[in-house]
């Protein structure tokens, strides 16, 4: 919720420096609608993209991850215990 959040505050905070240029009146312009109605628009369906490509290689990662974990697990602990430091003398 809170990347959502972050997401979506940028965004929001982006098109309107990119697009509102006159504060003087409570509504918007046609011109500064269409451009807000684009410039959101765009960054959406960019965010909906990258998020599903997200999605679609989580799977692989989490499995990386986990086998990364399973071998370093693997390395350090022996049945007898930990593994000695060579150091250690």
């Amino acid at each position: 919720l809170r990347d959502f959040l972050l997401v979506y505050n940028r965004l929001t905070e982006l098109c309107f420096r990119h697009c509102v240029s006159n504060l003087n009146y409570r509504l918007l312009t046609g011109r500064e609608e269409s451009c807000l109605d684009g410039c959101a628009g765009k960054l959406l369906h960019a965010n909906h993209r990258l998020m599903g490509a997200y999605v679609a290689l989580m799977p692989a990662i989490v499995q990386r991850r986990a086998q990364e974990a399973s071998a370093a697990t693997e390395g350090t602990v022996t049945p007898e215990g930990p593994a000695a430091d060579p150091t250690e003398a």
